[in-house]
């Protein structure tokens, strides 16, 4: 049993990265504009990230499981590991990075290692996402802002009556965000112990099911809102006043295109909709939270002129972005050599 708690803990320190980085950035705008305060934006996101990696996690883990097959718990506890390390290493730097970013390197890392044929296909899905997430985001913010700026304009409403609507919209789609993004990305944080899971499923009194891959998500889940309590703040402030001055009504834009932009690479309700109306369907795949809100917050910015926009903070985001997956190859591919060559554990079958 304790061999089985270390080998999950990198995991476990995944989630808690990705709570720091990624997850914090629904309320980030919220928490940068003033409009909710940090505990409150903490607590509404830990509780609806748990919800959504239980009840809606699964579909999004499938196409990293295509990626790469992680089949040994040794290898799977590097793989998280190399990832956690690298995304903990960019927070420190106070850069949204993509926690996607950094599983999908270390997994390209383990198949590297073990000599597996990486899914190109999985692969240029997952690639795809990372360049359309943040446009997708974008315009949905772009738009946002000009239907709510023509709605403020034409309605007249005072200004504390629509600092009172702002504050309740913000919590209601943050807690719509961290849903979908629990949804989205607890695959990032426990997807690669799903083909060695130690879990049992469990069924009470024939109501109450609980699969195996829901308790580890369960853990994960828990993990990313520790996460988001302990050191979340900094990454929150970088987003929300640290790239582009947001008012509050435009804070309220970027959550709501950012966690929509979220729901639509998590929902497999939707995904099979579109599906059965034969229509393109959005991929299944684990998005960053990061990009999403980067890519709401330029949206804003161009619909406001391009003023004001912080290229250089910008440009470091960016350099984040490409570093990240690199990072986490490389530390994957070295990591797993000390774990099969010094200590003696077996990382691929």
């Amino acid at each position: 049993m304790l061999t089985i708690i270390f080998f999950l803990s990198s995991g476990l320190f995944l989630g808690w990265s990705l709570g720091a980085n990624d997850a914090a950035n629904i309320f980030g705008t919220a928490v940068g504009t003033k409009m909710i305060k940090f505990k409150t934006a903490a607590l509404i996101c830990s509780v609806f990230i748990i919800l959504g990696a239980v009840v809606s996690g699964a579909g999004a883990s499938h196409t990293l499981d295509k990626l790469g097959a992680v089949n040994e718990l040794a290898g799977a506890f590097i793989v998280a590991l190399a990832a956690a390390i690298t995304v903990l290493w960019m927070t420190k730097a106070g850069l949204p990075v993509s926690t996607s970013q950094a599983i999908v390197g270390a997994i390209i890392g383990w198949n590297f290692f073990s000599h597996t044929a990486t899914s190109i296909s999985s692969l240029t899905k997952i690639v795809g996402t990372w360049v359309f997430s943040p446009i997708i985001s974008a315009i949905l913010a772009y738009l946002f802002f000009h239907i709510t700026k023509r709605i403020v304009e034409r309605s007249k409403i005072h200004l504390m009556r629509l600092d009172f609507y702002t504050r309740i919209g913000l919590l209601i789609v943050g807690a719509f965000g961290s849903y979908s993004l629990g949804a989205n990305n607890i695959g990032n944080v426990m997807g690669v112990f799903i083909n060695s899971s130690p879990f049992q499923d469990i069924t009470l009194a024939g109501l109450f099911h609980l699969s195996s891959i829901q308790q580890l998500f369960l853990l994960g889940g828990i993990a990313i809102a520790f996460g988001v309590f302990t050191y979340s703040k900094k990454v929150m402030m970088t987003v929300g006043s640290g790239i582009f001055k947001l008012s509050p009504v435009t804070a309220l834009v970027v959550v709501l295109a950012s966690s929509i932009t979220l729901f639509l690479f998590a929902s497999q309700g939707l995904h099979n909709l579109l599906t059965s109306l034969h229509l393109p369907a959005f991929p299944l795949v684990p998005v960053s939270s990061s990009q999403a809100v980067v890519g709401s917050v330029m949206g804003i910015s161009l619909a406001k002129g391009g003023r004001n926009l912080n290229f250089k903070k910008l440009s470091q985001i960016s350099l984040g972005w490409v570093a990240t997956p690199a990072a986490s190859a490389i530390l994957a591919y070295i990591a797993l050599f000390f774990m099969q060559n010094v200590f003696m554990q077996s990382v691929f079958k």
